[in-house]
């Protein structure tokens, strides 16, 4: 009985010293910043084993929510934090650590591009989500209706879209047939239609959707590329952000995997995924 208890004695030691405690990041927010923290949190847990980092969408009113409501450690964002949100929790200090740059861009199915439609001003743009433009044809194209598709009202990319396109970045967009949430679905949907238009982070566009160019003021027309969008040259930029609560302090794990993502390796992930790093 003796041998038998040492042995379990040791046994249960071993195994104690050999097993180093978990720590969780929690993540939430913005659908466009997502891809760079799911592969930078993929490297980053190879280096460091022991940190689990949980990451969940839902788009920036969520990051910024979930901050407020101390339920996350970092909340991912893409647009700017409004006033109603910082009056909402008076007791957060929201901090926001940009990790780099994006545009948000116009798309349409092939279809509409094959047709001859390769760009539009903003004010068009604006009049087909006001409701007023209905068709194809009143821009020049084969008979069709347009199928609008919007982006959920908590979403960064649609506010910031909005903005530009409405003046207002909560404005009503009556035109609208189809609302979706993350950049996926509605990368899908206009893949799938031949008579969308849409919005979509520049960093999900793909060969089955075609991004418009935007005409500006002076007639020119601007492409969404590394270049203009780098050059602050395209209409429609914004920053990629992380929020933390600087009125609590910041945890050590938290503050390393911030500290990655600025770092020569996380930057390279950013343009990896054709985002614009902050270091540009």
């Amino acid at each position: 009985m003796f041998f038998l208890r040492l042995y379990l004695l040791i046994t249960f030691g071993l195994f104690c010293s050999c097993q180093s405690p978990e720590a969780v990041i929690r993540i939430a927010g913005s659908s466009t910043v997502l891809p760079v923290i799911e592969k930078a949190a993929a490297a980053y847990s190879k280096l460091h084993p022991h940190i689990r980092i949980q990451i969940n969408t839902g788009g920036s009113g969520i990051g910024v929510n979930q901050i407020g409501l101390d339920k996350i450690d970092i909340g991912m964002i893409s647009r700017d934090i409004s006033v109603d949100e910082i009056q909402a929790f008076p007791k957060t200090d929201f901090k926001t650590i940009i990790v780099g740059k994006d545009a948000v861009v116009p798309v349409v199915s092939n279809e509409i591009y094959e047709q001859g439609l390769i760009e539009l001003d903003l004010n068009t743009i604006g009049d087909i989500y006001r409701g007023k433009i209905k068709n194809w044809q009143d821009l020049g194209l084969k008979p069709n209706e347009i199928l609008v598709i919007d982006k959920e009202a908590s979403r960064g990319t649609r506010q910031v879209f909005m903005k530009a396109i409405l003046g207002n970045k909560n404005a009503r967009a009556i035109g609208v047939d189809l609302v979706l949430g993350h950049n996926n679905e509605v990368q899908t949907a206009i893949a799938q239609s031949q008579q969308a238009i849409g919005m979509l982070s520049f960093a999900w566009l793909s060969p089955e959707v075609k991004a418009l160019a935007i005409k500006n003021i002076q007639g020119q027309s601007i492409q969404a590329n590394l270049t203009t969008i780098k050059l602050g040259k395209y209409p429609i930029v914004r920053s990629l952000g992380l929020l933390i609560d600087v009125n609590k302090p910041l945890n050590p794990d938290v503050e390393s995997f911030l500290n990655y993502l600025l770092s020569e390796a996380g930057q390279a992930i950013v343009r990896e995924l054709k985002y614009i790093p902050v270091d540009a």
